[in-house]
């Protein structure tokens, strides 16, 4: 074998898997001796991250000695229920899994969500019982939900090594981290250092002092200064290498993960990147990548051709990940009554663009996650009456969106159709003229419009939001309703502005007064 082919053993990459709360962070902040999961947001971790540890380990009795130090490579994924996707993508990326399961807890759906990831992407796992120390604790319960599961435990019939810890105080930890290291041993991880990295990507965003910054995961090669990467239909030529300190480097091998920074676009989060020495090589495979993408964005204009949208949303996030989670909260909340439209979502601060962009919509709405708005973004907001929701948790993006959908929805009501009108003009009076509403001026085109009827305002033939006719006239005479045919004036009172061209679907109210 030729020695620039030869492949060498590499670090394990580990993903660390389980339900909300576990103590997967907690685990990884123990072994790696930092504060991660200080640092989350109501104890979440909220992307995904990649770090290396050192882990001293003696030599096994009996067997020839190991290294003084084995690498290992962890995952961080988030545990909660709307990273799913990312969970999943986690699982495709390592070699070794832990599942963790809380002693006190036991088996939850995020835990059997994780076996499923783990086993459809067929590597080798553990299962990590945290939380001995805590009162009470039932661990042949939790075996037995295992059981439930399939998961036969060593020493109990089955072969999935179980290691009885607690990462808050370090109890049983070094016994865990023997067993992956003896799982790697066993698995026979390779790569070949010599040739040109190659991996995932793990995370994007962009820094607004350094452009757009991607955490890549070396799977095989070596990634040096210089080259270039082409990850999907983004290239950046490797000017600023750092190791998952934020540490300057020359080169990053096997299982390493590296920062990038320099891109002339944000890769996508699970893309696959190659490195090439020439940017020629690098953009003609970028090239490739877009071409084998172009009929997916073919049918993504189309969809964007279709007619108005009642909520058009844009999704700025501090990293793509989680935007990928609001996403999939989003997908969950659709139903066939709300046409809810995505217009945007990336990484990145919220930015006047995505404002104007948002504002396109009958109903706009700006979700920011974690990212910065400045003054001027906010007063364009405001001016073009766009809808500015901030968060720090994910599940609290999705609590607000269920909350706004359901506003947004008709109510079930027992209402009678009496007729439509066609908007013709908007009369811009006083406050204390119209101070519950706006006087319209229109012409009903079907049935019959009457005061105190409800109405839906109805925008290019989609509701957009509902009101209720305070008064109504015939040259400046008021009257109780307008037959079909008839032009007329009246004060509408609506939480939306009505605008010439609209259409109003008027009710009786309730009980049909």
């Amino acid at each position: 074998m030729k020695e620039e082919t030869k492949k060498i053993s590499r670090p394990p990459i580990v993903v660390i898997m389980g339900h909300i709360d576990h103590g997967k962070t907690t685990l990884l902040d123990y072994i790696r001796k930092s504060s991660v999961a200080a640092s989350e947001a109501g104890g979440i971790t909220q992307h995904i991250g990649a770090y290396e540890v050192k882990i001293p380990t003696p030599a096994n009795a009996g067997s020839e000695p190991r290294p003084q130090a084995s690498g290992i490579t962890f995952l961080d994924t988030p545990g909660h229920e709307a990273f799913s996707k990312m969970r999943s993508r986690g699982a495709k990326v390592a070699d070794i899994a832990i599942l963790v399961v809380a002693a006190d807890d036991g088996v939850k759906p995020q835990t059997k969500e994780a076996l499923e990831a783990i086993k459809n992407a067929a590597i080798p796992f553990m299962v990590a019982i945290n939380k001995i120390d805590k009162p009470a604790v039932d661990l042949e319960k939790v075996k037995n939900e295992l059981a439930e599961q399939q998961v036969f435990l060593e020493g109990r019939g089955g072969t999935v090594p179980c290691a009885e810890i607690s990462a808050k105080q370090g109890i049983g930890v070094d016994h865990l981290l023997e067993i992956i290291l003896l799982l790697a041993e066993m698995e026979d991880i390779t790569a070949d250092p010599k040739s040109f990295a190659s991996g995932l990507v793990i995370e994007s965003h962009r820094d607004p002092k350094r452009g757009v910054t991607s955490t890549l995961l070396i799977i095989n090669g070596t990634l040096k200064k210089g080259e270039y990467v082409a990850a999907g239909e983004a290239v950046a030529k490797v000017k600023i290498l750092e190791n998952f300190k934020g540490e300057a480097m020359d080169l990053a091998g096997p299982s390493q993960p590296a920062v990038v920074v320099g891109f002339d676009k944000t890769p996508q989060v699970g893309a696959e990147f190659k490195t090439f020495f020439s940017q020629k090589d690098a953009l003609l495979a970028s090239s490739v990548s877009v071409e084998k993408n172009a009929p997916k964005k073919q049918n993504e204009a189309k969809t964007a051709e279709t007619p108005s949208t009642i909520l058009g949303v844009v999704i700025k996030t501090d990293v793509l990940g989680s935007a990928e989670a609001i996403l999939h909260e989003i997908e969950k909340l659709k139903n066939e009554k709300l046409d809810l439209k995505i217009l945007r979502a990336g990484a990145g601060d919220l930015s006047e663009d995505d404002i104007k962009m948002a504002a396109s919509s009958a109903l706009p709405l700006a979700v920011a996650f974690k990212v910065e708005i400045s003054a001027a973004t906010r007063e364009l907001a405001r001016r073009m009456g766009v809808e500015i929701a901030e968060f720090e948790i994910i599940y609290d993006v999705a609590d607000f969106l269920k909350k706004k959908i359901e506003a947004i929805l008709p109510k079930e009501e027992n209402k009678i159709l009496l007729g439509r009108a066609k908007i013709l003009k908007i009369f811009h009076a006083k406050a204390a003229t119209a101070p519950r509403g706006q006087i319209i001026g229109g012409k009903v085109s079907e049935g019959v419009l009457k005061k105190g009827a409800v109405f839906d305002v109805l925008r290019r033939n989609k509701k957009i939001g509902e009101g209720k006719i305070e008064n109504l006239q015939q040259g400046k005479i008021n009257i109780p309703e307008v037959p079909a045919g008839g032009e007329f004036g009246a004060l509408a009172n609506s939480k939306i502005s009505i605008a010439e061209g609209d259409e109003l679907e008027t009710f009786s109210a309730k009980g049909g007064e």
